[in-house]
């Protein structure tokens, strides 16, 4: 496997790898920006490759922020967590130079979020029978509007039957099945910021019920702040270990469901395309799974240099940088 080329400081190499590509697919949290922090430069290295005629798209799980009514708008909007997006409402975040850049430097067609990538293999690839076709939701109301997107029925997620405690009616309802929607064929997990107990419980009485298990995408955690949380993939663990070790199917990076659920809307040259990430166990790994001609990692986000230079290393990318700041020049 051969050694990563680094890109930061290196002028021509950059020209070469700018070059290289036609397409370029990115990553958001971590690559282009933290949480409610846009990354200096981000914007400008968007407008350099589109300015040399380059396609973008980006692949990302968003959730919306209040007052976004439709598909796009959700799409449009970052990964701001409900108690950033109060934030926001009360003028504490720099929303102005948020909106700005969604609304100028992303187009309706570069989103590919994962949650619409789920919709669109449960409605178009699972085919779910009319008595089982309903979704129980562990998420919030992005996975919802792209589940209603697709005429898919759902409850759960954002409900407000199910913000609140357990009780001991819920136990026995539960238990034998009163409180259970006999039409639910999918449990799909997803980033929830008001995941509880009773959310769990009926989600784990619907996998024994034989339900199928699906999460929009299986990040362990989720770059915010210059932090590390939770990430989607990491609030289904217990549904997993609940069930005896049953994996759910991913519908995000890198898996290649979306992969190719991507390639048949863009009909682009693998050859020519770059996967852009902070990850290396899903933005590379999905870039290199999916035979991309190459792949980069910035160290803004999650994976660091020493993970792909110790021995044993079974991710490396093609290239890397500090930043994608560094795409400058």
């Amino acid at each position: 496997m051969a050694t990563p080329k680094s890109l930061t400081g290196d002028k021509q190499a950059i020209e070469d790898f700018i070059d290289k590509f036609n397409v370029f697919l990115f990553d958001c949290d971590g690559v282009l920006w933290s949480g409610d922090l846009l990354f200096e430069g981000s914007r400008e290295v968007l407008d350099k490759l589109r300015s040399r005629g380059k396609v973008l798209e980006y692949s990302k799980a968003v959730p919306p922020l209040p007052g976004h009514s439709n598909i796009w708008d959700i799409r449009q909007a970052t990964s701001l967590c409900h108690e950033q997006q109060h934030q926001v409402k009360t003028g504490l975040l720099e929303k102005a130079a948020v909106d700005e850049y969604r609304s100028k430097h992303s187009k309706k067609d570069e989103i590919f979020p994962s949650s619409y990538s789920a919709a669109v293999y449960i409605s178009r690839i699972l085919k779910l029978p009319a008595d089982k076709n309903k979704v129980f939701v562990l998420g919030e109301s992005g996975i919802e509007m792209e589940l209603a997107s697709e005429n898919i029925p759902y409850l759960g997620g954002t409900s407000g039957e199910f913000q609140r405690e357990i009780g001991p009616s819920d136990f026995k309802g539960i238990a034998d099945g009163s409180a259970l929607d006999p039409a639910v064929g999918v449990v799909l997990g997803g980033l929830d910021y008001h995941i509880n107990y009773l959310k769990y419980a009926h989600a784990f009485a619907y996998l024994q019920r034989g339900a199928k298990f699906m999460v929009t995408n299986p990040d362990s955690t989720l770059p915010n702040s210059h932090a590390l949380f939770p990430g989607g993939g990491s609030l289904s663990a217990p549904l997993s270990m609940a069930m005896g070790g049953v994996q759910p199917t991913s519908c995000g990076k890198p898996s290649q469901a979306m992969m190719d659920a991507i390639q048949g809307k863009f009909h682009f040259d693998r050859r020519k395309a770059c996967m852009v990430g902070d990850r290396l166990d899903t933005d590379i790994k999905f870039g290199i799974d999916g035979e991309l001609g190459g792949t980069l990692a910035v160290l803004t986000g999650v994976s660091k240099r020493e993970e792909w230079e110790k021995d044993g290393a079974e991710v490396k990318p093609m290239f890397w940088a500090e930043k994608l700041s560094d795409l400058l020049g």
